[in-house]
């Protein structure tokens, strides 16, 4: 188990982390959440869950790249330039979907923050984490943004971008980033697995 995701009976997940897999992954996640941004604070209107529901978010792409690609725009092709109805058309979908998306991946964010901060590692060893069916929903999401938020910032684009990172030699300074990227896969890629398997 140590290392990646196993399928537990009746549903979930389980992986064994030692204490510095366990502060890496607390530490990425709390930075997701800093890139994110903080949630909306609720005055008297947003309580109103009607209200939440017609309230505007922006209408224009965030300008940080990784934000970007956590919140890409709904219409056009990827890296394309636009037309104007597409921009127009963009413009109006994020309105409306971005809060609810942000809010969403701040709450797979937390999840991982949460799940982990509960682990006790005895000793310096490690510990057996184990999530029900709904938080490896979150942990998948949020894996998931972290592999996106990290890709982009190593201007990976296709798959053959990550051969090129297997072969950077070991004084790159992109080298930790790289590490944690592989590493993030290798995670997310055994929790599908223990998922659906």
């Amino acid at each position: 188990m140590a290392g990646h995701f196993e399928p537990l009976p009746g549903g979930g997940a389980a992986v064994a982390l030692d204490e510095v897999e366990i502060s890496i992954l607390r530490s990425l996640a709390v930075q997701l959440l800093e890139l994110i941004g903080p949630g909306e604070s609720q005055g008297p209107d947003e309580a109103d869950p009607l209200a939440r529901l017609f309230a505007e978010g922006p209408s224009e792409p965030p300008a940080d790249p990784a934000l970007a690609r956590l919140f890409p725009d709904a219409y056009g092709d990827p890296g394309a330039e636009q037309d104007r109805r597409e921009r127009a058309y963009a413009s109006e979908f994020r309105r409306y979907t971005e809060n609810d998306l942000r809010a969403r991946k701040r709450e797979d964010a937390l999840g991982v923050v949460g799940s982990l901060d509960t682990l006790s590692p005895a000793g310096g060893g490690g510990a057996v984490l184990r999530l029900a069916p709904e938080e490896c929903r979150r942990w998948l999401g949020a894996l998931n943004d972290l592999r996106l938020a990290i890709g982009t910032r190593l201007e990976v684009r296709e798959d053959d971008d990550t051969e090129e990172l297997f072969r950077l030699p070991d004084e790159d300074p992109r080298k930790p980033m790289v590490m944690a990227y592989l590493w993030l896969g290798g995670l997310q890629e055994t929790l599908i697995e223990a998922m659906t398997g």
